[in-house]
């Protein structure tokens, strides 16, 4: 670890809170002058570092620069050590993530960016990504390695599915706010969009098993209606779309990922939590099934987080994949 992200990781550790240089100093086993070095190249990157002679230097609550010390700084003890890349800029975290993926990437292996030229939603839809007024994230995922999985060994839909509950849980932690679940994949607030999750997987030719995934969770956090292209104006939104958020986005990163590979809840559970958050059970929906679409009310979903549907002519059927839009009833 260099220097600089020693000083940072301690500077995480007591975020808030001032430490003297001659603490920082002493508990990395490093010269003052090699510590005031670090917090000139951090003040360079853009945290927020605050010094007072003769008391120290603190790390504001208000920076909120991506770093993988500041997300390891809220993981718990069997979830930190994951390996953690931090990017400025990509295409698209999940392309970058898959191409890690086919070089032998860990499970578990989560990067980061601050802003994406090319994000990527279902169906090739692209993906707005604010610069900084966003968490966007991919995860590399080893099915032989997730807990309290569905078995057979999951599906990309299980793993949207405790995605989407984990996301969920993470924002009910941070902010107080009720999010709910438009199956399969869109969180949202006050039936406006603020997180899309895009699951993909790689299978193996001889076994038929799905060999990685590759998860892709993109939340605005504190995008605000400029940020959103005109056409995304009516459906979009953000956790805080004043433009300020009250935690930074490492700490929102931590939650996710500490969910998502935590393990701590069974499938049963998982799945139990995703149901009591959808917004639609009951609703009249549409169907959309390639250029048609189809009116049906979504009345549960099943085992594997399939939406069960009935159609007007009274029969219920089942959707894996699609998509539905939410119909205002007269």
């Amino acid at each position: 670890m260099t220097t600089k992200a020693r000083v940072l990781t301690l500077l995480e550790q007591n975020r808030g809170r001032e430490i003297s240089g001659a603490s920082l100093a002493k508990g990395l086993g490093l010269s003052r002058n090699a510590v005031w070095k670090a917090i000139r190249e951090l003040r360079g990157q853009g945290h927020d570092i605050s010094a007072a002679a003769g008391r120290g230097y603190v790390l504001l609550e208000t920076s909120d620069i991506l770093s993988a010390e500041g997300i390891r700084a809220y993981l718990g003890s069997g979830v930190k050590e994951f390996p953690i890349h931090i990017y400025g800029v990509l295409e698209s975290t999940n392309k970058t993530a898959k191409a890690l993926a086919l070089g032998g990437a860990a499970h578990g292996t989560a990067l980061l960016c601050d802003s994406q030229t090319a994000g990527k939603g279902r169906f090739g839809r692209g993906f707005a990504s604010a610069a900084g007024r966003g968490l966007y994230m991919s995860i590399v995922l080893r099915p032989d390695s997730l807990e309290n999985a569905p078995r057979p060994a999951p599906n990309p839909a299980h793993v949207t599915v405790r995605a989407a509950v984990s996301v969920c849980r993470a924002i009910e932690t941070l902010t107080g706010l009720s999010p709910s679940i438009k199956w399969v994949n869109d969180i949202l607030i006050a039936r406006k969009k603020v997180c899309g999750i895009l699951t993909e997987g790689v299978a193996d030719w001889e076994s038929g098993q799905i060999g990685w995934m590759v998860l892709g969770i993109g939340v605005n956090v504190s995008a605000r209606p400029e940020d959103f292209p005109p056409e995304l104006r009516d459906t979009a939104a953000s956790l805080y779309p004043g433009g300020t958020a009250p935690f930074p986005r490492s700490r929102l990163a931590a939650e996710i990922l500490a969910d998502v590979l935590g393990g701590a809840s069974s499938w049963e559970d998982t799945l139990a939590g995703y149901k009591r958050r959808l917004c639609m059970l009951g609703e009249p929906i549409a169907v959309l099934s390639g250029e048609t679409s189809y009116p049906a009310v979504a009345l549960d979903v099943d085992g594997d987080g399939r939406l069960v549907v009935q159609k007007e002519d009274g029969t219920a059927c089942v959707l894996s994949s699609g998509e539905i839009s939410i119909r205002r009833r007269p």
